[in-house]
Order: structure tokens, then C-alpha cells, then sequence
């Protein structure tokens, strides 16, 4: 296995919420208008410290979509996805763009007062 290199963005970033890695900056933010299973769902131009999974085709409220799950870099914990190919012309604006999962990032304002709020024993843990 190689050296992980992170990069370090500048200004207001989104971060992992597990690892607090360093994942889009809030001047990417398409659009906070998105939904995934866990909840809300934001779309960005660029995200970085991801890796990219394979394609596959997936059904979604929008229609069939051509999609890659994205995964943190530094602690492998599943963060999104990623818009390869979109089958209808009215959702071609989302081709390229990333997905992160509201509910596994974190804002700069979030990240600083970050509790683990997780008991031991507890039995409503978030699903990882």
C-alpha cells in the first residue's frame, strides 16, 4: 500500500464526518435540493480526498442514472456518489458532479464543536 496525500483545502470546506478530512469547499455547492436514503443530500462540482467506485446503473427518483459510489480517502467510509452519465436530456446538468450525504459530512462551523455523541451500548447507531 502507498502513502495517502491529502489535500488541504482553503476557505469553507465540507468534511468527512468520520475522519474530518478535508472533502469539498462551500463555493462548490451546486445545490443543497438533493435526497438519498439517510435524508437530505447536497450536489457539488468538485469534491477532493475521495476515491471513486465502479459504475453501475441505478435507478433513482430523477430516472436511470449511471453512477460510481465515492469513498473518503483516509478512513474508506462511503460518502456519496458520483454522476457519470444521466439518461434523460433534463438531467444532464448532473454528469461529472458529486453527491455527498448530509448526514456523513460535516461543515468548518460543525466540524470545530464535534462531539461524538455515541454511547457505549447505545442501540440507535448510524448506519456506516
Amino acid at each position: 500500500m502507498g502513502r495517502v496525500y491529502v489535500l488541504e483545502l482553503d476557505g469553507k470546506v465540507y468534511r468527512c464526518r468520520y475522519c474530518k478530512s478535508h472533502l469539498a469547499l462551500a463555493k462548490d455547492l451546486a445545490s443543497k435540493d438533493f435526497h438519498c436514503r439517510q435524508g437530505k443530500a447536497y450536489l457539488f462540482h468538485n469534491v477532493v480526498n475521495v476515491n471513486i467506485g465502479d459504475l453501475e446503473e441505478r435507478l433513482m427518483t430523477s430516472g436511470m442514472h449511471t453512477v460510481a459510489d465515492i469513498f473518503c480517502s483516509c478512513c474508506g467510509q462511503i460518502v456519496g456518489w458520483k454522476y457519470e452519465a444521466a439518461h434523460e436530456k433534463t438531467q444532464k446538468y448532473k454528469e461529472g458532479k458529486f453527491i455527498l450525504e448530509r448526514g456523513r459530512i460535516v461543515n468548518g462551523i460543525d466540524s470545530e464543536f464535534y462531539l461524538d455523541t455515541h454511547l457505549g451500548g447505545s442501540s440507535d447507531a448510524e448506519d456506516a
